[in-house]
C-alpha cells in the first residue's frame, strides 16, 4: 500500500424528497442567487414537477435565481462560457446543477470560469491550472458518473471535439442531493450505461500493480458485486427504490476515491473511450463497455493474478489454480457477457459506429497526447498500443 490522502468535503443529503431541501441548504452557506444548470430544455425537469420544487425551495428560503439549460451529453465548452458570462452579468455566487455527470460537470466548468480569469480551453487542455472554484452544490438525477462527490470535470471543446478533464479538490461540490426516486423514469439504456459507468470507475482503480491494498480491494469487489446485481433488479423494475438507491450511493463512492485509496489507479479505458466520446458523441458509460474487453485481453498478462481475482471474487468464476491465464479470460468473458445481459455492446460495431482506419489512428494520437505519450499506469499504452486496443474492439 502506498502513502495517500482522502478528502472527501462534500456533505451528502440521502433519500426520498430530500430535494426540497436545496433552498435552506444554500441558505444555510451564506449564498444569495443561484444559477439553476441542467440538460436541454428541462422537459424532464418541468414534466416531472422537480423544477418546480427546487424553485419554490429556493423561493421560500429567499435565494434568488435563474435558470440556464442546454447541457447535453458529453458538455460542451461554448455552453459552459455562456454560463460564465452569465453568472458574470447577473451576479451569481452559487451553481446549482440538476442531472447526472453531463450537467455538474458543466456546473464545475462555469464555477471554474466565475472564478478565474483564464480561457476556459486553456484549462481542460493543460495550458493553465488553477486551485479556484466557485461553489457548485447538485440534485442528482442519474447513478453514473459521481461527479456529485468527485473532483473531475470533463468537457468537450467543440473545436476538434476533444474531450477533455480537469481534476482538482476545489471543484468537490459543497453538497449532493440524491432521491433514488428521481432515477425512475430513466430509459433502460441510461440506466445500464450509468451502471457500467459506476462500475468501470472502481475497475480503473481495482487493475493496479500495487500489493497489500487488502481492505480497498474489499471495499472494490463488495460494490462491483453489489452494483451488478442491483442494475438487474433497476433493470427489472425500474421503481424499486432499494436497488435504485443502491445504484445511486455506489455511483458516489466509486468515484470520490475511496476505492483507489492505498494505491496507483489506471484510467487508461477511461481515456480511449473519450476520444470516442469526443468524435461520435456516444454514451460515455456504453462506450466504454464497447472498449474494455479488448483493454482487458490486451493487458491481463501483467499482472494475471490480479485478472484471476476480479473474476472469481466479482464475477464468480471458479478458480483454476492450476491455470490463472485460464481463470483470468473466464472472468474477461464474463464481464462481457454481463454488459451483454443490459444490453450495453462490447465492440464498436455493437457501439454503433464503425470509424475508418485513419480514424482509429487519429483517435490513439489524440489519446495519448493527453499524457505526453502515454496512458494508463496498469500498463503504459503508447499509441502503436492504444491503436490495436482501438482495432481489436471494432
Amino acid at each position: 500500500m502506498i502513502n495517500f490522502e482522502f478528502y472527501n468535503p462534500t456533505k451528502v443529503i440521502f433519500g426520498k424528497d430530500t430535494e426540497k431541501q436545496v433552498g435552506n441548504e444554500i441558505k444555510s452557506l451564506g449564498y444569495n442567487k443561484v444559477l439553476i444548470h441542467f440538460g436541454g430544455g428541462g422537459k424532464y425537469l418541468i414534466k416531472s414537477g422537480l423544477l418546480d420544487r427546487v424553485h419554490k425551495s429556493l423561493e421560500d428560503a429567499g435565494i434568488q435565481y435563474i435558470d440556464l439549460g442546454g447541457v447535453v451529453p458529453n458538455p460542451r465548452l461554448q455552453l459552459a462560457k455562456e454560463g460564465v458570462e452569465l453568472c458574470k452579468k447577473e451576479g451569481v455566487d452559487f451553481i446549482l446543477a440538476i442531472g447526472g455527470g453531463s450537467a455538474i460537470d458543466s456546473a464545475k466548468a462555469i464555477a471554474y470560469g466565475i472564478a478565474n480569469d483564464f480561457d476556459l480551453e486553456d484549462l481542460y487542455t493543460g495550458k493553465v491550472t488553477t486551485d479556484k472554484c466557485a461553489p457548485v452544490g447538485c440534485i442528482s438525477t442519474i447513478a453514473a458518473s459521481g461527479s456529485e462527490t468527485s473532483n473531475s470535470s470533463v468537457i468537450t471543446i467543440e473545436k476538434g471535439m476533444l474531450k477533455r478533464s480537469y481534476n482538482h479538490d476545489c471543484a468537490r461540490p459543497k453538497f449532493a442531493i440524491m432521491n433514488p426516486e428521481l432515477t425512475y423514469t430513466l430509459p433502460p439504456y441510461q440506466t445500464a450505461s450509468g451502471g457500467a459507468d459506476i462500475m468501470m470507475h472502481t475497475m480503473e482503480r481495482y487493475f493496479t500493480n500495487i500489493d497489500h491494498v487488502e481492505l480497498t480491494d474489499r471495499i472494490s469487489e463488495g460494490l462491483l458485486v453489489c452494483v451488478r446485481e442491483n442494475l438487474v433488479k433497476a433493470l427489472k423494475n425500474p421503481n424499486d427504490y432499494n436497488a435504485r438507491a443502491e445504484l445511486m450511493w455506489a455511483g458516489s463512492i466509486s468515484h470520490n476515491g475511496l476505492t483507489g485509496t492505498g494505491r496507483v489507479s489506471d484510467f487508461a479505458c477511461h481515456k480511449i473511450e473519450h476520444e470516442l466520446g469526443g468524435m461520435f458523441d456516444v454514451a460515455h458509460g456504453a462506450g466504454l463497455c464497447a472498449i474494455w474487453g479488448s483493454w482487458a485481453r490486451y493487458v491481463y498478462k501483467v499482472n494475471t493474478p490480479r485478472f484471476a481475482q476480479f473474476a472469481v471474487n466479482v464475477m464468480g468464476c471458479e478458480m483454476n489454480f492450476h491455470d490463472l491465464e485460464e481463470t483470468a479470460l473466464k472472468g474477461i468473458e464474463a464481464m462481457e457477457d454481463f454488459f451483454h445481459s443490459i444490453g450495453m455492446p462490447i465492440s464498436l460495431t455493437e457501439l454503433g459506429i464503425n470509424p475508418t482506419e485513419e480514424q482509429l489512428e487519429e483517435l490513439a494520437e489524440k489519446c495519448v497526447a493527453t499524457g505526453n505519450g502515454t496512458i494508463g499506469f496498469f500498463q503504459k499504452l503508447g499509441k502503436d498500443d492504444v491503436l490495436k486496443i482501438y482495432q481489436a474492439a471494432r
